[in-house]
């Protein structure tokens, strides 16, 4: 039951940093909603099928789940993200702090265009 509630928790916080991920180039959308599906997929079967059946993002966490594939247009928008942050990153902190972003970037960004392609 505790597992339940905090898989449910996990979810609705997963939806909610999707959201604000629409609107900050700097955070990822959709990697945030497979999460919440994962965890609704172990806490109510019912939200995972309206997160599976959304219009706009349902056909992303289709094709992940089914075949761990990333659209190229996806690959794209997380690699200007990436180096939006980098970039910001490098003009406002100080290092070795300002080579965070730039390290991260590069290794979410490696690992994001070895996925296969929808």
């Amino acid at each position: 039951m505790i597992a339940r509630r905090l898989y449910l928790a996990a979810g609705w916080a997963s939806v909610g940093l999707g959201t604000v991920g629409i609107f900050l180039p700097i955070l990822p959308t959709v990697p945030f909603m497979i999460l919440a599906a994962f965890c609704f997929a172990r806490s109510s079967p019912a939200l995972e099928a309206k997160l599976m059946n959304h219009p706009r993002y349902g056909h992303h966490l289709v094709a992940w789940r089914e075949k761990g594939v990333v659209s190229r247009k996806a690959k794209w928008s997380a690699t200007v993200a990436f180096l939006a942050s980098a970039l910001i990153g490098g003009l406002t902190l100080a290092l070795p702090w300002s080579l965070l972003p730039a390290a991260v970037g590069l290794a979410s960004g490696t690992w994001l265009w070895r996925r296969p392609e929808a």
